[in-house]
């Protein structure tokens, strides 16, 4: 069986085939970055409008990628969100159109849902149950994975995502579009003593997160150093950003062994935008290999909004619910 995945839930659009026997046989993904770097954050009417441009090009180049053509797509899925309401109704739409057109199913897919799945497109997929930890731009998650479908909210965040708290801090810090990747840059020259930043809601039981109190922290020492322009001198940045991003990191090691523990299991998979960030995979592999806890990532090019991750999760859900196929 082979599903077609579209992504458009905010400023990447991305195109992929996935086969049920042969795996992925092709995906394409292109980033807005460019195009909303001179605003400073995403502009939805613009994204909306990328994605119209860009998105049949891009299904023709994955089908003729994967030596197909629209005869051999056996469904059509998209994501359905979170996400912009606008970006999201042009995939929708084309997932839509194109599943009428070629007469097969059209299914949503939940934006969370795919990266949870992403990491199972790799050679060693995790085996249910397991823990998933969703973090991103726009979420913060601990969740119990019994089973596909089968999902059980742990905690999140009360305010500030991680992904969120990092780009605002790197606007503090005058750090280009997107903040977070240069953080993280700027991290690995900074003295990650120097500064004690907190750990929220780690002196307390539960497994929700809290990052709006960091990110005032996070000003607050930036004001205390600030040279005329503004800013502190650039050692000094160099080591805010690695206070931060220390602070943020063993928040989410702390929490996500808590999780573990709370229950009894012994695989977490991490996903989202910030899974790519090089300090937070070091000190979870570090600190759950102590307990005998294996980590699961998808690659980096599926941390971050990709059609792989939709394409892979409708095929699930289309082997879950044959009917889906029958039905058409």
């Amino acid at each position: 069986m082979r599903v077609l995945g579209i992504e458009t839930s905010c400023d990447e659009t991305g195109v992929a085939l996935y086969d049920t026997e042969q795996g992925l046989l092709a995906h394409r993904l292109y980033s807005q970055i460019a195009l909303h770097s001179e605003y400073g954050g995403v502009v939805p009417e613009l994204a909306s409008r990328d994605h119209v441009r860009k998105l049949v090009p891009m299904v023709r180049e994955v089908l003729a990628a994967a030596h197909c053509d629209a005869s051999s797509v056996d469904a059509v899925a998209y994501t359905a969100g979170p996400g912009l309401i606008g970006a999201l109704l042009v995939g929708a739409c084309m997932g839509r159109a194109l599943a009428y057109a070629w007469g097969v199913p059209a299914l949503g897919v939940h934006h969370m849902e795919g990266h949870l799945l992403a990491p199972c497109l790799e050679a060693n997929p995790p085996e249910f149950p397991f823990v998933a930890l969703l973090v991103s731009g726009g979420h913060t998650q601990l969740i119990k994975v019994a089973d596909l479908g089968d999902y059980a909210l742990l905690g999140e965040s009360l305010d500030d995502a991680a992904g969120e708290a990092f780009d605002k801090a790197a606007k503090m810090l005058d750090l280009p579009y997107p903040g977070g990747p240069h953080l993280a840059r700027l991290a690995l020259k900074g003295d990650r003593s120097r500064f004690k930043f907190p750990r929220p809601m780690t002196d307390r039981p539960g497994l929700d997160f809290s990052f709006s109190g960091l990110k005032t922290f996070t000003l607050t020492t930036i004001n205390q150093h600030a040279l005329a322009d503004g800013l502190p001198d650039d050692q000094t940045c160099a080591d805010i950003a690695a206070a931060f991003e220390e602070a943020v990191v063993d928040t989410l090691v702390i929490k996500c062994r808590r999780a573990l523990e709370a229950c009894a299991l012994k695989r977490l998979v991490i996903a989202g935008g910030v899974s790519a960030n090089s300090r937070l995979r070091q000190k979870l592999q570090d600190a759950l290999g102590k307990v005998g806890a294996e980590v699961f990532y998808a690659r980096h090019e599926f941390c971050t909004d990709n059609g792989a991750m939709i394409a892979y999760a409708g095929a699930q859900r289309c082997y879950q619910n044959p009917y889906l196929l029958r039905a058409q």
